[in-house]
């Protein structure tokens, strides 16, 4: 039999790690093979490769399952007699719907090693095959068996045996070192799984190793990695004594748990820019948490965030829309955590996954959502349509200015000076208002922020040099002159002289400012004066500040 095991990745970039590990599990069954793709790949083109396998089986989350089912539906039309098998968390609950289709003839519900391997014993016989959906004339049978895989039984298991080195250096490698969780976040898919199992460490360091070697960004999918100091110690120091220069790993962390021996270790040894880690504060709000069954301590997460930021890049999230979080709630949440100054925060909207208790609770909070993936929310007792409309303008812009770091001393000041929120929510109307927010130029961006600062601030001379700033340091080659003119071409001239500027091998740009822009990265402090702000620029690295001796104070 040929049989095929694929899934619909979201971006090139990314890998599937339950294919592979199902693949490697069952390797010498004969006929067996494995394939991805991506969503945005030819529809046709998928179903013209799978068609030609007798069982396709699919690996199927929130974000691929409208394309999978669009391609098993052309599936059936090439071969009407391929069976097409579903798996993963996006049809392991609530999947009634899906099992009825008649481009779908099976589904295995929950955890798939076990199913999986008895699916291709027992093939076509699968009546006894456990945690399998099937249909028998029209009727639905369901066979349970709540039993775990045996974790240990990846010893000797390398799930990316069978990927090329250039392959995992170009792509996101992801690791798994446990499953389950024990919060009961009442969103998360993870609260339904509160026993915490561990693979083999051994096997753990053994597949670290391999993708320290070949891979570069390297992101492990526990949901709370710091759950066991000894246990994260240990992963830490293999990683910091066998990392290779171009790795990056990224953890999910819970912050306000992270133990002190850890955060010790963080700054004795690990090196700067080394870890990423993704903490998870959704809101500040103590009784939208309690609402789900979450925990947080926010002052504890902010001083662990702002005591270990110089040494790892920290990646925060935020959700909207959650039970008793209203539109007050949400703007202090949000000013709260970028103040943090983050690299990258995600501003994203509650969504209510299949099986997941807060779907289950839906009418008593008046929550409206979509039916469709992604499942996202549309109102609420809490938050009107046009105050989630009006956030994701803030979320337009968070993702424009802050996340791709193109107005980052724009965005400070603004938050040292004024709402940050309201700024950016004025801001996204205005955007809205000139240009589509998917399709822009770098100079739209700058323009219209330039634009709207006028017009909103015209006295705030402080901000328009900022944009300025923001604008001439966003380039590698020298950019278009905007905002703010050069001084005189003489002045220029005697200024790259008096200190020494390598005008042969670089380019500059030399703009004056009413500030000390040096002294206000040092202190945030605004020093009033007469100062030249310098760029160079080599045409292959963003460009650099050159420091200015003299300061010229008003």
């Amino acid at each position: 039999m040929k049989f095929l095991l694929t899934t619909l990745n979201a971006k090139y970039i990314h890998i599937n790690l339950a294919i592979r590990l199902l693949y490697e599990l069952n390797k010498n069954y004969k006929g067996l093979e494995m394939k991805e793709f991506t969503i945005k790949e030819p529809k046709q083109g998928i179903a013209d490769f799978c068609a030609d396998f007798e069982v396709i089986a699919f690996s199927c989350y929130i974000w691929n399952i409208t394309q999978t089912l669009e391609v098993c539906r052309l599936i059936k039309l090439i071969n009407p007699n391929a069976k097409i098998l579903l798996g993963g968390p996006e049809v392991s609950y609530d999947y009634e719907d899906v099992i009825c289709l008649p481009e779908i003839d099976y589904i295995i519900v929950g955890e798939g090693e076990n199913p999986f391997r008895e699916f291709l014993e027992q093939y076509p016989k699968i009546e006894k095959v456990s945690n399998l959906v099937r249909k028998d004339d029209e009727k639905v049978i369901f066979v349970p068996k709540a039993a775990n895989f045996d974790l240990k039984l990846y010893a000797g298991i390398n799930p990316y045996s069978n990927d090329t080195p250039e392959e995992l250096y170009n792509k996101v490698c992801y690791v798994e070192t446990s499953r389950g969780c024990p919060y009961k976040c009442e969103f998360c898919l993870a609260s339904l799984d509160n026993q915490v199992r561990y693979l083999p460490m051994d096997d753990i360091k053994s597949n670290l190793l391999y993708l320290m070697q070949h891979g570069r960004v390297i992101k492990f999918l526990d949901r709370t990695f710091n759950i066991k100091k000894v246990f994260t110690i240990e992963i830490f120091d293999f990683i910091v004594k066998n990392h290779k220069p171009q790795n990056v790993f990224q953890f999910e962390i819970t912050a306000d748990i992270l133990h002190p021996d850890i955060i010790q270790y963080i700054h004795d040894f690990v090196p700067h820019g080394l870890f990423r880690f993704e903490i998870g504060i959704q809101t500040v709000n103590q009784k939208a948490n309690l609402e789900v069954q979450r925990k947080q301590s926010f002052d504890k997460t902010k001083n662990i965030i702002k005591t270990l930021d110089y040494k790892v890049e920290m990646h925060l999230d935020l959700i909207v829309g959650m039970a008793l979080d209203y539109w007050e709630d949400i703007k202090y949440s949000f000013e709260e955590v970028f103040k943090l100054y983050a690299p990258e925060l995600q501003l994203g909207f509650l969504k209510f996954l299949k099986g997941t208790p807060v779907r289950h609770k839906a009418e008593q909070h008046g929550f409206i959502y979509e039916p469709n993936p992604p499942y996202q929310i549309i109102e609420s007792k809490y938050l009107s349509k046009n105050q989630l409309f009006e956030i994701t303008l803030v979320e337009e812009i968070l993702e424009i200015y802050w996340n791709k770091k193109r107005a980052i001393h724009t965005l400070k000041y603004i938050t040292e000076n004024n709402s940050i929120f309201d700024f950016m929510l004025e801001l996204g109307k205005y955007f809205a208002s000139k240009q589509d927010f998917h399709k822009h130029t770098l100079a739209n961006i700058y323009d219209i922020l330039n634009d709207f600062a006028k017009e909103i601030y015209p006295q705030d001379l402080i901000l328009h040099q900022l944009i300025a700033i923001d604008y001439y340091l966003q380039s590698k080659i020298k950019p278009q002159i905007k905002y703010i003119n050069e001084i005189e071409r003489s002045q220029k001239h005697d200024f790259i002289s008096k200190y020494a500027l390598d005008h042969h091998k670089f380019r500059h740009i030399i703009i004056p400012i009413n500030f000390n822009f040096e002294e206000y990265l040092l202190t945030r402090i605004i020093e009033n004066g007469t100062f030249e702000c310098v760029f160079e620029y080599n045409g292959v690295e963003k460009p650099k500040l050159i420091p200015v001796v003299e300061k010229q104070y008003a």
